[in-house]
């Protein structure tokens, strides 16, 4: 990648762990995407519901030459429940669930964006 890639927290601490797993998934994505020019990714906390938990928003904006291409991830009814370690998964627990922890809602982001590269490059 020619740019570094950029970082931004909002409406949440930033942290080094989370920084580090965003770079690793830009890595990854690099692996398959060689010709990828930069990344911004965006992590927030869109409401702040203490009852509810954090639900994590991930933004991730990517360019390749000639074409731009963004990732909006938010909780959906099909998360991966069995990442978060609940006893009881029940569908109504599927949004809280699913992003109380940040890093799953990167990795979901992420196979989105890793998609949305391929459909470019068949474009192509």
């Amino acid at each position: 990648m020619t740019k570094p890639v950029q970082i931004t927290f909002r409406n949440m601490r930033g942290s080094a762990s989370l920084e580090d797993h965003v770079r690793a998934r830009v890595a990854w994505l690099e692996r398959f995407h060689p010709d990828l020019v930069s990344c911004h990714v965006l992590l927030e906390v869109p409401h702040r519901h203490q009852a509810h938990g954090q639900h994590v928003h991930v933004r991730i904006e990517m360019s390749l030459p000639g074409e731009n291409a963004v990732v909006n991830h938010e909780p959906s009814l099909h998360g991966h429940a069995r990442d978060v370690q609940e006893k009881a998964h029940h569908k109504d627990t599927d949004i809280d669930a699913a992003h109380k922890l940040a890093p799953v809602a990167i990795r979901d982001a992420f196979d989105a964006a890793r998609r949305r590269l391929d459909d470019a490059g068949r474009r192509r």
